[in-house]
């Protein structure tokens, strides 16, 4: 039996990386992002080198009619997906203060409420079939007091956290991918100055995948990769968070024209 994989955020960066991670392992895949052209040389390259069958279906996540799509198709009894990845979204350069209302609102739109609009389109069908799994990828932002976007992720980690217990019975897997630093274009797009960062720091995205799939095997609630995140996800659970969250506050700079 086939295992059909549908994948948000598909088109580049990690998206990219589960899609070719999933199709490795010969899964069919549906993948979704809102550029078609570039969901479709993805398709490509995955069926030139995998003979992957990939669906493209291209949708804008923030879009009402997008996120219907994605979910009446997710909700599909006579096309069965068996698993979901959550990974569309996006960050903004500015702290909460200085942050348009109207982008705050989309961006917690899209790691929030799309993930769970999608998780429960998906879930009739995997409890049903009693097999599946959702992956949701988190940040470890939402570790520690990181502003909105790390809240949204720390949402997201508990989400799948609660969620796995709930499907447990049913053989249906959760899993919350927690990766630092990956080289995407994340960074470029969230206009974030990250040059001060040094090499050690930085994952790539095949690494994180390659961890998120063998935690998923495992049955492990979280996936973190590498050691020096690990660490540091242990080490945060003790620090005061009054101290964390001023510390952190020091790394998200007003912009230069904030009153």
């Amino acid at each position: 039996m086939t295992t059909t994989v549908l994948i948000t955020g598909a088109s580049a960066g990690l998206g990219a990386a589960f899609a070719r991670g999933f199709a490795a392992k010969g899964c069919d895949l549906v993948l979704v992002a809102r550029d078609k052209s570039r969901l479709e040389a993805v398709a490509a390259d995955l069926a030139r080198e995998f003979g992957s069958v990939c669906e493209v279906l291209p949708a804008d996540l923030l879009d009402a009619g997008g996120l219907a799509a994605v979910a009446e198709r997710l909700a599909d009894r006579a096309r069965p997906v068996d698993i979901l990845v959550n990974n569309a979204g996006f960050g903004l350069p500015a702290p909460f203060p200085y942050s348009p209302v109207e982008d705050e609102e989309r961006m917690l739109d899209l790691l929030v409420k799309v993930p769970l609009r999608l998780t429960h389109a998906v879930l009739p069908g995997l409890r049903e079939r009693r097999r599946g799994a959702v992956l949701n990828v988190s940040s470890v932002a939402g570790l520690l007091p990181t502003g909105t976007y790390g809240a949204a992720k720390a949402w997201i980690t508990a989400f799948s956290e609660s969620l796995r217990v709930d499907m447990e019975p049913y053989g249906v897997r959760v899993l919350a991918v927690v990766p630092g630093f990956t080289r995407t274009e994340f960074q470029e797009r969230a206009g974030m100055d990250v040059t001060a960062l040094r090499d050690a720091v930085w994952l790539e995205p095949h690494d994180v995948v390659a961890q998120a799939l063998k935690d998923l095997a495992r049955r492990r609630p979280v996936s973190i990769t590498g050691r020096h995140y690990r660490a540091y996800a242990l080490a945060v659970r003790h620090l005061p968070r009054a101290f964390v969250a001023r510390k952190m506050a020091r790394t998200r700079r007003p912009p230069a024209d904030a009153g």
